[in-house]
């Protein structure tokens, strides 16, 4: 028979018991629980998360087979409903440092690119009261980074599904990286900061968007494949007008269509 080991074993590892403790106290959280504790549940999620169960009742039905504590549908609503949504964030925040510190060891090998975007989670706004959205929805947004050549998530964080993507933008990137996102995390005034702040970037930008006094790049070879354009600019006009001047790459998309990139590369 093949040994197997499960999500909880190797989290029990990585996140022993004693750092949940300490983060429920940082949030002054008492878990008078016995039967079936904070930390109990941290592992059930984590396995339902990994195993992809479909709600309580299917975990109730298999968390035993795991080696996880059994306990009843009703116990595990319950206890989830109870444990701060704050303790969940810092340990999500954890595991992604512990992912992380191998990439802090290499300093120095090439920037890797940061995928910056969001996804909007809508439900009926007697559930989320303080997200409503239009209608009779409510709703918040996740915005994330990944890292690109890895699938790995790099950051995360909440908000109301109506908040622009390009307000969280800063919370997410990261200097050791190339940020890449799309039009909505792009602005001329940022470019200017990004640049002066070291931070690497190729952002979408919109169709309309003004070149003022482009120089095309010197080049050695023709243009192929894709590639229509490549030059340098400043970004937009009069009080939109970037202060530095920026590579722009135009290409076309499968359909045809012009993407418009701008960056500092």
């Amino acid at each position: 028979m093949k040994k197997s080991t499960s999500i909880s074993n190797i989290l029990q590892s990585v996140i022993p018991k004693e750092k949940i403790l300490l983060l429920l106290q940082e949030l002054e959280y008492i878990d008078v629980a016995r039967k079936f504790t904070v930390y109990d549940l941290f592992l059930f999620l984590a396995e339902a998360s990994f195993q992809q169960w479909a709600e309580y009742r299917d975990g109730e039905a298999r968390m035993g087979l795991g080696g996880l504590r059994p306990v009843d549908h009703s116990t595990l609503s319950k206890k989830a409903k109870d444990v701060p949504f704050e303790l969940f964030k810092q340990l999500l925040h954890l595991m992604i440092s512990c992912c992380n510190r191998s990439t802090r060891r290499h300093l120095g090998i090439p920037k890797a690119l940061l995928l910056v975007d969001s996804t909007k989670i809508t439900v009926g706004k007697e559930r989320l009261p303080w997200a409503p959205l239009k209608g009779e929805r409510a709703g918040i947004k996740l915005h994330v980074s990944l890292v690109a050549d890895e699938g790995r998530l790099h950051k995360v964080i909440e908000t109301t599904g109506n908040s622009h993507d390009f307000k969280s933008s800063p919370d997410v990137i990261d200097k050791r990286f190339i940020v890449v996102a799309d039009r909505a995390y792009g602005s001329h005034k940022r470019f200017d900061d990004y640049l002066e702040q070291r931070q690497s970037f190729v952002i979408r930008l919109r169709d309309n968007t003004h070149f003022q006094d482009p120089l095309p790049r010197e080049r050695f070879e023709p243009f192929t494949g894709t590639l229509e354009r490549d030059f340098t600019c400043q970004l937009g006009k009069n009080a939109r007008l970037s202060k530095h001047r920026f590579r722009v790459v135009i290409l076309k998309d499968p359909q045809g269509n012009p993407v418009i990139l701008a960056t500092n590369l």
